[in-house]
């Protein structure tokens, strides 16, 4: 028999003061996947998780994990990195790490030495008598990541785990996140940064203003929506070659993405007549191909593109 999904929802919904956050979600998480959630802010994901960890309750819809409908006693398989920071300042972070271990179940014996094995991958250990509030924001995020997932959960829930980290500290966690998905943990991953779930994670769902409009592995979300795309570089780019593709009839959109530039196709329409245009004006080309489309381009195409949206999609990269 097929194993069933690590978490599943079924026509989950969830309203506030009338206003429509979650609107009748399915998903189904595999085991051992990690599966990235993507939206712009106020897009429903930290309400999704929410319901998820039982913090609020669904207006309606069912929730299972591991194929059973969510109880209490399934929190204690699941580890939660919250987007909104909450651990005790003035503790010492050993004394923090122990105290979070105890809360699942842990004791005393068995956590301190998967306490400094920790405090140790993230050069924290000379650190461990430290008041938390003595930490830069950066490694009380560290701190916090590792109360997550201390008690080694079954699930782990990730929102936005890279705010406040650096790039090397952002690379060390990326590290860590991929040898938890080889030891079979299954990572839920929400983010509105489009760079770190195409880089982290093999499935993906984006949702905009509460609802679903793509979801499957990596590969399927780019086969299903992604259209005809073309990639095209100059050797010598100038604005009138630029403006050669803009205006040809073939072309439904046109990004410039550092040099390159990203073509959708309209559809039904033959990109070698674009290349038969660009060849008989004498432009010179470097790059002239079909190419699988980013996830950034599919989140264009199916929540929009303005510069707010956009803007925010980038930061930290």
């Amino acid at each position: 028999m097929t194993e069933p999904p690590a978490v599943q929802l079924s026509g989950i919904r969830k309203t506030f003061e009338g206003v429509v956050a979650v609107d009748t979600l399915d998903l189904a998480i595999p085991r051992g996947s990690t599966y990235g959630v993507l939206g712009p802010n106020g897009a429903g994901k930290t309400t999704m998780i929410r319901m998820i960890l039982r913090i609020i309750d669904a207006d309606s819809g069912t929730i299972d994990i591991f194929g059973e409908r969510l109880a209490p006693s399934a929190l204690d398989r699941i580890g939660y990195l919250p987007e909104e920071r909450g651990i005790y300042k003035n503790m010492k972070i050993k004394r923090l790490l122990s105290f979070f271990a105890e809360l699942k179940g842990m004791s005393p014996r068995t956590s301190k030495p998967k306490i400094m094995h920790w405090l140790e991958r993230f050069d924290l250990a000379d650190r461990a008598d430290s008041k938390v509030k003595e930490l830069s924001k950066g490694n009380q995020q560290k701190v916090q990541f590792i109360s997550a997932i201390l008690h080694e959960p079954e699930i782990m829930i990730l929102d936005e785990p890279f705010s406040g980290l650096d790039p090397i500290n952002q690379q060390i966690l990326k590290d860590i996140i991929v040898d938890l998905r080889r030891a079979g943990k299954t990572i839920i991953f929400s983010t509105h940064i489009i760079e770190h779930a195409e880089r982290i994670c093999d499935h993906v769902c984006i949702i905009a203003k509460g609802r679903k409009v793509a979801d499957g592995t990596m590969s399927q979300v780019k086969k299903q929506h992604g259209g005809d795309y073309i990639a095209i570089a100059f050797e010598n780019g100038s604005a009138q070659a630029i403006e050669e593709v803009r205006r040809h009839p073939v072309v439904a959109q046109m990004r410039d993405n550092a040099g390159t530039l990203e073509i959708n196709v309209k559809d039904g329409a033959d990109a070698q007549q674009l290349l038969k245009h660009l060849v008989d004006r004498n432009v010179r080309l470097k790059r002239f191909e079909y190419a699988e489309p980013t996830l950034e381009q599919i989140f264009l195409d199916k929540v929009g593109a303005s510069d707010e949206i956009m803007t925010e999609m980038r930061a930290h990269v």
